[in-house]
């Protein structure tokens, strides 16, 4: 009897995952789509980053109080020797989705995918108050500079997501385990 239990659940989560890599097929497909000019979502293509000064989506729609302290920070690093790059900034909720979609396959459940990427309504790209930053030592730097500028590492396993999350030169919360909170 236990086995056959083992081998439904097995079995159904088999179609779980199947239904959801069909969706997000169906998301992918250009005719789902809405039409959208590329990166007009906030998407960055996966070429280093782009600069904080770029006239992009996913700058333009960072809040204003984030994107001053993060180009303050820019400056200070650049004398340091280090740039940051934005690997992603605001995101629309459709792309935020899209890319939680695409977490659930790769990771197998929506309980995992969250641990790295957040529902659309919870997200904090999607508000414009959240950036990921590379290279590595631009997350280095900020890690150890960003609370100078109010800029702290969100979660501890994303060293690359900051946010205004104390009053410059203040002293950052500690970092959230994931993005579940």
């Amino acid at each position: 009897m236990r086995e056959a239990a083992d081998h439904v659940r097995r079995a159904g989560t088999a179609v779980l995952v199947l239904l959801v890599v069909a969706l997000a097929a169906c998301a992918a497909a250009p005719s789902a789509r809405p039409s959208v000019r590329p990166g007009e979502d906030g998407s960055i293509p996966d070429n280093g980053g782009i600069s904080l000064h770029a006239d992009h989506a996913a700058i333009r729609g960072l809040d204003p109080a984030l994107l001053e302290a993060l180009r303050t920070a820019d400056g200070e690093a650049r004398l340091a020797g280090v740039e940051l790059k934005v690997t992603s900034g605001w995101r629309s909720a459709q792309y935020q989705q899209r890319l939680l979609d695409e977490a659930v396959v790769r990771y197998g459940s929506l309980d995992e995918a969250r641990r790295f990427v957040n529902t659309p309504e919870k997200s904090t790209h999607v508000s414009g108050k959240a950036v990921d930053i590379g290279p590595t030592a631009a997350d280095d730097w900020l890690i150890q500079h960003g609370a100078d500028h109010g800029l702290c590492q969100a979660y501890s396993n994303e060293m690359w997501h900051f946010e205004l999350l104390t009053s410059p030169g203040g002293t950052c919360p500690a970092p959230l385990l994931d993005a579940t909170g």
